[in-house]
């Protein structure tokens, strides 16, 4: 029974991640409840298990008396004299309970008692795993839908993906694999609540430190991004080693590494672009694939005049205004666009030294552009 008991504990703590020393204390207090049921009481009972061997003992605590009022508790000068005969009255004998006497009610009691507590400890088990993954991303298995929302399972675990951090027009199927962002992990009565995302940035992020080797490591920090779910993503890149080129690592050899990225976000357009602490040339960056004339940053007011070519200034506004919001979002700075024309009939900038004669042959050499797959990838300019 015991070598029984001990491969039964064993396999719980692997199985379900709960140590041995919870469920053994689960068992002594299972035990301590069928006394109580069985006697009624359990104030003098003790119960003696060794963890090597899961040998149990469940010892009764009696005081030795000359005329017995409550079995219980108290036992004859004579029966405790038959256990050792140096006993005397007053003595406390330990007489063990064998707990093949307990009734069917008290041994259904005691299986519960260590039934809530398997299933507390692993509950417990469960939110500390997935707690620990919280603000990470995992592969989930679609289950179902449940009105708008989507139940995921995560392996231990259902998450739910609500419809406000769905991507939409994304459809998934039940058994699709996906990749989820833990946004949050709380602790219920009937387990963990894992709510989890598909439109949040760091997504995004997450899945870069996955692909490129260059961010796991830290030679290649991702500074900002900016992201509107389904549609583009702009991230900055920096580079801590002058030898890497920060957006050649995370486009990869033919685009592999972040084509990866744009399969799994179903298409969603990534830019990157290279990170830098001048913000005039930040806000240039961030504004490819658009060429820019003239940059004119305020640091302390977050904000900042640009001005584009007049055929350029559509791109540089994008559809609905995209590329312009996701480079403010990017930036920081609120970023007021103008094409050469306006910004000449304003007069607020007047000085063109070079009238830009070669504007075009420049920009040609210092941006590089590349095109793979459904997603577009983009070096800013040095």
């Amino acid at each position: 029974m015991n070598n029984e008991l001990l491969e039964a504990l064993t396999i719980l703590e692997q199985e379900k991640n709960i140590s041995k020393e919870t469920l053994l204390e689960a068992i002594e207090n299972s035990l301590l409840t069928a006394c109580k049921n069985h006697f009624g009481k359990a104030d003098n009972i003790k119960v003696n298990i060794d963890p090597e061997t899961c040998e149990f003992h469940v010892l009764a605590e009696k005081t030795v008396v000359e005329k017995v009022e409550d079995d219980v508790t108290e036992i004859s000068l004579a029966n405790a004299r038959m256990i050792d005969s140096e006993y005397n009255l007053g003595d406390v004998v330990n007489v063990e309970v064998k707990s093949k006497e307990f009734g069917r009610i008290a041994t259904q009691n005691a299986k519960n008692v260590i039934l809530q507590k398997i299933r507390e400890e692993e509950r417990k088990a469960i939110y500390s795993e997935y707690y620990s993954m919280e603000k990470d991303v995992v592969t989930g298995i679609v289950q179902r839908y449940v009105g708008k929302n989507i139940s995921i399972n995560l392996g231990k675990a259902d998450a739910i993906l609500t419809e406000n951090e769905q991507v939409k027009g994304e459809v998934f199927k039940p058994t699709e694999r996906i990749k989820v962002y833990i946004l949050e992990v709380k602790s219920t009565p009937k387990g963990p609540k894992i709510m989890v995302s598909r439109t949040h940035p760091e997504l995004v992020k997450r899945l870069f430190e996955s692909e490129v080797t260059e961010v796991k490591d830290g030679i290649v920090e991702i500074k900002s991004i900016a992201r509107e779910a389904g549609s583009r993503t702009k991230i900055a890149v920096y580079s801590n080693d002058p030898d890497v080129d920060p957006v050649g690592a995370c486009v990869g050899m033919n685009g592999a590494r972040v084509n990866a990225i744009v399969s799994e976000l179903r298409g969603e357009k990534i830019d990157i672009i290279n990170w830098n602490e001048n913000p005039a040339m930040l806000i240039e960056n961030a504004l490819s694939p658009a060429k820019v004339i003239s940059v004119i940053a305020d640091g302390e007011e977050k904000s900042a005049k640009v001005v584009v070519p007049d055929y350029q200034l559509s791109l540089a506004i994008g559809k609905e205004g995209q590329n312009a919001r996701l480079a403010a979002r990017l930036t920081g700075f609120k970023i007021d666009i103008k094409s050469e024309t306006q910004a000449r009939e304003s007069g607020e900038f007047m000085d063109y030294e070079n009238d830009y004669e070669d504007y075009d042959e420049e920009y040609e050499e210092g941006y590089e552009e590349e095109n793979t797959g459904d997603g577009e990838f983009i070096d800013g300019n040095e």
